[in-house]
Formats: structure tokens, C-alpha cells, sequence
């Protein structure tokens, strides 16, 4: 009886081709953005590369500052001296790396130039995260403590630089300063924002020691947890930290601060949702309306196959009519256009996912995110084609059940 319904359903999907073409299309289109969006957030969000402990660790990246009357306020990363006095001082951290963001640096090498990104860091960061090095090792606390001109480079830009070879000990000029390479890692992608960058020196080969004195900056801090139980310990301490514990240089100008600890989810929950402004972000918001905005886009190819599934059975009113004189039962009619309906969305499953594959594999080569490699995200696939059948399937019983209890003569006449 199977193998006769399916038999069956390829020859009507057959018949009308417009319509089979347009069903397919809105599955297939579907998953396939559904599928580049998840594999987006999953590589932004899914501990990997030189980040892979990054469920064990915290982010300090902004401060606001207000004056005494609340009129005045600054907001920005934090500077060097909050980080050093309020950050690197938290007990329940088992380990905390102060960094800058990344910046453009332009080099000169052999009459050609060279526009490369540049972080500061101290010894620690390479504690932290885990780089994967290709020759040499990284600097250490003393190197950033003695103000050593040392620096770890990226695979491209020991290409940049020395067109692939062997970098170790070799020297790189940039900025007017010349720095000796003491490691080589792999490139980090652009979406592993605390990691990205070509060049990493450290913090005190700045060219000026103003940083130090800095409430607001261009740094920010990575404070890692003993476990994952301990990150919450880490925020308890650092919300009192902040409540009655900041040392402003200047109390008239600035006496109120506001900063958070956050996981790499409520980082963008913050940024989102712009709620800066206390202490934990509203990660459930973000929740919402990401997967409230994912379940309005799924319904769309649903709503397709529910007004498509109609016009279609009620089209084949004649067929049903004589299926039924002919002694066919409201289940067997109903059990073949379930099949039909099943058919449809496997076929645009195997399109999306096939289409999935290479545009992803597009977008991965193009260097439209440097150096970053997305991935099908099989849960949200099997998510996404569940809920296009179960709608599908849905669309298509209940007209089918409503024709088939017809009387014979009534759905000859075409009479719904």
C-alpha cells in the first residue's frame, strides 16, 4: 500500500510542476538561510579555536562613568588603570589577562606596504586562551613587565612579511618600532573577538605610559574561573567590586561606575539589547526575540504548503469523487496525501541541505569573515525540517479529511 501511495504522489508532484516548484523552493530557501544564520551564531557562540575555554571565562569590555549629579556620563571600553586595580585584584579568578582591542598598524618591507591588525596583551593572555602555535612560543610576563620589543605573528602575516618562511627571530618593523618575532600561530578567526588579530605585542612597548592612568581606554579583560560553578562567584564579587570598591582619580568629575561581567552570549545581549546600564545582561531578550524571529521565518514556507496543499486537494475534488464510488476509504485518501506531504518536504530537505553545503563553503572561501569555517548545524536542520512537515503535513489532512467524507456524487460536482 506504501510503495503504491508514493508511487502515486511522485506522479502528481509531476503533473503540477508550477506549484511543486514553488513548494520546494520555499523549503529548500528556508533551511538553507536558516542554516547559514545558525552556522553563523554557532561558530560565534561555540567555544573553539584559541577560545575553546571560553565557558570558563568572563568578559570585561565596557565601563560607564557618571558625575555626581548623574547629568555627565562616559561610556567605552575600560582603561589599563580600572582593569589593573579592580579587575586583575579579583579573588575568586583563578587567572585574568588585560588586552587591548585590535588596531591598524602600517609597516614598510622591502619598498612594499604592509596594513596589518595589532593587539596589545600581557603575559597572562596566553594563559588563557590557546593558541595553536606553528613555531616558537609565546611572550611572558616578563617580556611585558620589562617592556621586551618581542612579538607572535599570524600565519598570514609571516606570509605578509616573509612571504611563508621560517619567521622566528627574524624582525618586523611597524609604527616606527621594530619588534623580534618569538612565535608563530595559526590564523584566528574574525568572529573569536578576544583572539582575532595578525600581531600580538606587549602592553608596555606602547609609545606612551598615559594608558596607565586611564579609567576609560581601549582595553578590556578576560577573567577565567577555576570551574564552571566559579563564574558566578567571579560576578557576585565583581558587581561588589563595583557597588562600593572603585578608586576614582578624580571624584568631582566621576564618582558612579557601571560595568559587567559576561559570558560571550550576554556580551551580545548587552550590545543588542543596549542594556548597558545594569549589571546583567538581558540574555532571555535576546533569546526571545532570536528564536521569536526563526519561527516567524519557518512559518513562512509553512503558510506556502498550507495554501498551496489546499488549492491543490480541493483541485482534485473530481479524482477523490471517483476514488470513493470506486470504494476508497476517508483513510486511505487521507493516508495518501500525508505521503505526498512527506515526499515534498524530504525533497526540499535534501535541496536545502545540499544548498546549505555550498553556500556555506561560498561564504567560508570568500574571506568575507577572515579565516572562519562554518559548519550545518544538524540539530537546527532536523528542527527545521520537522516543523516544515508537521505544518505540512497539518495543511494537508484536514482539507483531505473534509473532502473525503464527501459523498461520492457531491465532490464529482466539485462541491467542497
Amino acid at each position: 500500500m506504501l510503495k503504491n501511495y508514493v508511487k502515486l504522489a511522485i506522479k502528481v508532484l509531476l503533473r503540477r510542476k508550477f506549484f511543486t516548484f514553488i513548494s520546494l523552493f520555499g523549503i529548500s530557501f528556508t533551511l538553507i538561510v536558516l542554516m547559514v544564520v545558525s552556522a553563523f551564531i554557532d561558530h560565534l557562540l561555540k567555544p573553539s579555536g584559541p577560545e575553546k575555554r571560553s565557558d570558563n571565562f568572563l568578559l570585561v569590555h565596557m565601563l560607564i562613568l557618571k558625575s555626581p549629579d548623574r547629568r555627565s556620563s562616559s561610556q567605552s571600553s575600560p582603561g589599563y588603570r580600572f582593569l589593573d586595580r579592580h579587575v586583575r585584584t579579583l579573588q575568586s579568578a583563578e587567572k585574568v589577562a588585560v588586552f587591548s582591542g585590535s588596531q591598524k598598524a602600517t609597516s614598510f618591507q622591502e619598498g612594499r606596504k604592509i596594513v596589518s591588525t595589532v593587539r596589545l596583551t600581557d603575559g597572562v593572555y596566553w594563559q588563557i586562551l590557546d593558541f595553536d602555535f606553528l613555531e616558537g612560543a609565546p611572550f611572558n610576563s616578563a617580556d611585558e613587565r620589562d617592556g621586551n620589543f618581542v612579538a607572535v605573528i599570524s600565519e598570514a602575516a609571516r606570509i605578509k612579511f616573509f612571504a611563508g618562511d621560517p619567521a622566528l627571530g627574524r624582525s618586523i618593523d611597524f609604527n616606527g618600532q621594530s619588534f623580534r618575532v618569538v612565535g608563530v600561530v595559526d590564523n584566528v578567526s574574525h568572529l573569536e573577538d578576544s583572539a582575532y588579530s595578525e600581531i600580538w605585542v606587549p602592553i608596555s612597548t606602547s609609545r606612551s605610559t598615559a594608558y596607565r592612568h586611564q579609567m576609560l581606554g581601549e582595553f578590556d579583560a578576560l577573567v577565567l574561573a577555576r570551574n564552571r560553578d566559579g563564574l558566578a562567584k567571579i560576578k557576585e564579587e565583581f558587581r561588589a567590586v563595583i557597588e562600593s570598591g572603585v578608586d576614582f582619580p578624580d571624584p568631582k568629575r566621576y564618582n558612579w561606575a557601571m560595568s559587567g561581567a559576561d559570558t560571550k552570549l550576554e556580551r551580545i545581549a548587552r550590545e543588542v539589547v543596549d542594556d548597558h546600564n545594569q549589571f546583567e545582561a538581558r540574555t532571555g531578550v535576546l533569546l526571545a526575540v532570536v528564536f521569536g524571529a526563526m519561527l516567524l521565518f519557518m512559518l513562512l514556507p509553512a503558510i506556502n504548503l498550507i495554501n498551496i496543499n489546499v488549492s491543490r486537494i480541493l483541485e482534485r475534488s473530481s479524482e477523490i469523487g471517483i476514488r470513493k464510488a470506486f470504494g476508497a476509504s476517508s483513510r486511505t485518501l487521507i493516508g495518501q496525501f500525508i505521503v505526498e506531504n512527506v515526499i515534498l518536504t524530504a525533497l526540499g530537505g535534501v535541496v536545502g541541505f545540499v544548498g546549505s553545503f555550498i553556500v556555506l563553503d561560498v561564504v567560508g572561501s570568500s574571506g568575507l569573515v577572515p579565516y572562519a569555517e562554518f559548519h550545518v548545524n544538524f540539530r537546527i536542520f532536523a528542527y527545521g525540517i520537522a516543523l516544515i512537515l508537521f505544518f505540512g503535513v497539518l495543511s494537508g489532512v484536514y482539507p483531505a479529511w473534509k473532502m473525503s467524507r464527501l459523498h461520492p456524487v457531491e465532490a464529482l460536482r466539485g462541491r467542497a
